[in-house]
């Protein structure tokens, strides 16, 4: 398997991934063109961003709407900021919406209820029955291998019902995520958020209408995933636009300002599947999703963290492959929680996996036990990965500034007093 000369990724990276003459990765490309590579002109783009909010308020008052546009959130670091930006830094009047998924952990309800506290904004908050939560999480773990095809269904749908019901036409995500992380898009392109995208990367190419009598899941169940048609979404005016097109973006650094301004709070133990602390710590099911992530593909969380690292300077190669060596193959604890609540054995959840496995890593053995052929750790760094380093930051992963934000077990974070922060569970909190 190759791996990128610079941050940890393999070839068969998700969704997708391109090496270049150097070895480099495209996600790592995309991130020197934030920076380095392209011209851009952040301020420039920032007043294409005020023409855009300028638009919508004039819009909202035009519509009778006291809302000028939409923040779909779950109470993490980046909604914090979002929202932050939009209210404080652009005078922005944002509709708070959540696809509540059922799958929360107590931290992540602790920090939606201070984002709604701190904000002062309206709020909408939509809450999947648990019947049809396990019917479709079910399916689609036998089918496609996520039992939180849910999630990304109804942040990615439910927003829009909203905004068409409401006749709000601008809706504001803040990074696009897959750009981030394997550079599947260009900085140059202001990529906007489209049906044909939802369905395609966040929906793996289902329509919800595709699940009617799978599983026994009901027109009644899938309710919430229906997308507005063409009519009402015409008709609105609606569109999607990312935060990361049109201002700098560190995620990091944003959390310190979350932390600062607005009480955001990061988790104080250490997880199972990564070091980072204070990134999707609001997903239960994350820990589960990601090692579907593992068994099929043979990288994990880890590897997404470490590599986002070491593109910013703050973490070495090696100290990155030491993250992954730790994490990535870790099976989490909160499976059984996730096999039980779904009715199946941990057995059923493995059989139902194997045939996803790339086999361009995985081997079965004669015994029956999968054994992934290759890992980055198994690599020597050569002379091609001295050369694709980056300049390291002043600013370390492990720093002591950094006490927070990720987990050293030679310094670990002190303990908030807040038990949803200080303890991790092994159950899921519905609302």
């Amino acid at each position: 398997m190759r791996y990128c000369a610079r941050c940890l990724y393999p070839e068969n990276a998700k969704p997708t991934i391109i090496f270049d003459e150097e070895c480099i990765c495209s996600g790592c490309r995309y991130h020197e063109s934030r920076s380095k590579k392209l011209d851009i002109n952040w301020d420039e783009r920032t007043q294409m961003f005020r023409e855009i909010l300028e638009e919508a308020k004039r819009l909202a008052k035009k519509r009778g709407n006291s809302h000028d546009c939409i923040v779909p959130v779950s109470g993490g670091k980046d909604s914090h900021y979002q929202v932050w930006l939009l209210k404080e830094k652009f005078g922005m009047n944002p509709l708070l919406v959540t696809f509540n998924h059922a799958y929360n952990t107590p931290a992540g309800n602790r920090n939606l209820y201070n984002l709604v506290e701190k904000s002062g904004c309206d709020f909408v908050r939509y809450t999947a029955g648990l019947d049809s939560v396990r019917r479709i999480s079910r399916h689609m773990l036998q089918t496609v291998g996520d039992l939180t095809w849910h999630y990304h269904a109804g942040i990615r749908t439910y927003p829009f019902q909203v905004a068409v019901e409401r006749n709000i036409p601008l809706i504001v995500w803040g990074e696009h995520g897959f750009a981030e992380l394997t550079g599947i898009v260009s900085l140059e392109d202001f990529v906007e958020f489209t049906r044909w995208t939802r369905k395609e990367h966040d929906m793996r190419g289902y329509e919800p209408q595709d699940l009617i009598g799978k599983g026994g899941i009901t027109e009644q169940d899938i309710a919430p995933y229906i997308y507005p048609s063409d009519e009402d979404i015409a008709r609105v005016e609606v569109r999607g636009i990312y935060l990361s097109n049109f201002l700098p973006w560190n995620a990091t650094a944003q959390a310190e300002v979350m932390m600062r301004e607005w009480n955001f709070a990061p988790i104080t133990y250490e997880r199972e599947r990564t070091f980072n602390l204070h990134g999707k710590i609001e997903d239960h099911a994350n820990d589960v999703h990601d090692y579907l992530k593992y068994l099929k593909f043979g990288y994990g969380r880890a590897t997404d963290d470490a590599s986002m690292e070491i593109r910013h300077g703050r973490m070495t190669r090696e100290q990155g492959m030491a993250m992954v060596k730790r994490y990535d193959a870790r099976e989490p604890s909160t499976l059984t929680t996730y096999c039980d609540f779904l009715g199946v054995t941990k057995q059923e959840f493995y059989d139902w996996v194997e045939p996803m496995r790339d086999e361009k890593l995985w081997r079965k053995g004669p015994d029956g036990v999968w054994t992934p052929q290759d890992a980055v750790f198994l690599h020597e760094i050569s002379e091609a990965e001295e050369q694709a380093r980056v300049a390291p930051s002043t600013e370390r992963t492990f720093s002591e500034a950094n006490r927070r934000m990720y987990f050293n077990p030679d310094n670990p974070p002190e303990k908030s007093g807040e038990e949803a922060l200080d303890k991790p569970s092994v159950t899921f909190r519905v609302i």
